[in-house]
């Protein structure tokens, strides 16, 4: 978590981002650290868990990092859990909470709290060609 913080740390002062910082773990060693870069990147998905899971997976050469354990200065938003679960990382070690971030001024805590989003499903007959595709292709990696 030390190293998590240090990221986090950086990020700030480095103007980056928000203070968040994340570190993945594989057996005992430190495969990928990032931090927050969405102001460095203007991307509303450069969160600290998104970088590391990038890093860590163009390291080890797969999207699969089922076996690593991942540390983050605060809980992970919901889009970071997403990614965090299509890695297949099973463990997480977090410190401060949405609560926590949301008094300085972060809405992660909204995410948990209301529905903001409107869903709307259309056009599902012309998107599901596709997915035709895909169930009939012989040579497909699942993952």
């Amino acid at each position: 978590m030390h190293q998590a913080v240090k990221e986090a740390l950086k990020g700030v002062h480095s103007n980056h981002g928000g203070p968040f910082g994340a570190v993945i773990v594989k057996d005992g060693k430190i495969i990928s650290k990032a931090h927050n870069q969405v102001l460095k990147q203007n991307d509303a998905t450069a969160h600290a868990e998104i970088n590391a899971i990038k890093k860590a997976s163009k390291k080890l050469k797969t999207f699969d990092l089922s076996g690593c354990e991942l540390y983050a200065t605060c809980m992970p938003c919901p889009m970071c859990l997403g990614a965090i679960k299509w890695a297949n990382i099973k463990t997480v070690y977090y410190g401060a909470t949405s609560e926590d971030a949301d008094k300085i001024g972060f809405r992660d805590k909204e995410f948990y709290e209301k529905e903001t989003l409107e869903l709307k499903n259309i056009d599902r007959e012309e998107c599901l060609k596709p997915f035709k595709a895909w169930s009939v292709k012989e040579d497909k990696m699942l993952y």
